[in-house]
């Protein structure tokens, strides 16, 4: 696991204290360990500030970087930062929140649309899962109530761990055609819902999720769009 991502043991958190460990010279900064989620996955990168000294600053962006490392991007980089120096991480908790409980929901959409994921995108507003699916949609209404019924039964949502030789022999476990989970580590971060009785979804991600789907509240099925031939785009909204 990597203990350079504070995300990942708790989603919930909503700041912490790192130490500046160097400087990318006109890109950005590095912690030791990050409570910023850097884009990937079709999830956003989280928004907030981080305070070094008496400089409190805006973070534009954040990536990953090479060895594991994420490069936190801020409204600007001052001169006179010294490695070493403590930082303080404050994320947009509330938006951070919106992508917990989108990307929760279209695993859940994953389940109701068994089919082969051919991309994905999350969202604070909307999220859409594209699939290989030749033949339209009859009701969306059988889709929205299927998830909802889903949600309402308060999945358990936790995160696990298989070796990647493990995975190979379960090639059914990646649902998306397209990406695949990032290899080297020796270990693949699955995530599990699954209710009192049973595994409803195990599937690689390196996403940030809600605890349990009743947090979700409801969602509603947006347009589904044809986009190729066999290719059809389900669009998701959190119900206000």
């Amino acid at each position: 696991m990597n203990s350079h991502y504070l995300f990942w043991n708790n989603s919930y958190r909503k700041q912490a204290e790192s130490v500046l460990e160097s400087i990318i010279e006109q890109e950005g900064l590095i912690l030791q360990q990050t409570l910023f989620y850097p884009a990937s996955g079709g999830q956003p990168c989280d928004q907030g500030i981080i305070k070094i000294g008496n400089y409190s600053l805006k973070v534009e962006n954040v990536k990953k970087f090479e060895g594991g490392k994420t490069l936190i991007i801020p409204e600007y980089i001052p001169n006179d930062l010294k490695i070493g120096a403590i930082v303080e991480q404050f994320i947009d908790w509330d938006l951070r929140y919106k992508y917990m409980k989108m990307h929760t929901s279209l695993h859940l959409l994953s389940v109701v649309i068994p089919l082969p994921v051919t991309g994905g995108q999350i969202g604070a507003n909307k999220s859409r899962l594209d699939f290989d699916m030749p033949e339209a949609v009859d009701d969306k209404l059988i889709i929205e109530n299927k998830i909802n019924d889903l949600i309402k039964s308060d999945l358990i949502v936790e995160q696990t761990w298989i070796a990647e030789e493990e995975l190979d022999k379960k090639p059914e476990l990646v649902k998306t055609m397209s990406v695949f989970p990032p290899k080297g580590s020796g270990e693949i971060r699955l995530i599990s819902i699954k209710s009192k009785t049973g595994q409803v979804d195990l599937q690689p991600c390196g996403g940030t999720h809600v605890n349990r789907t009743v947090e979700i509240g409801k969602i509603e099925i947006g347009k589904i769009e044809k986009k190729g031939k066999n290719n059809r785009r389900v669009n998701i909204h959190l119900a206000i």
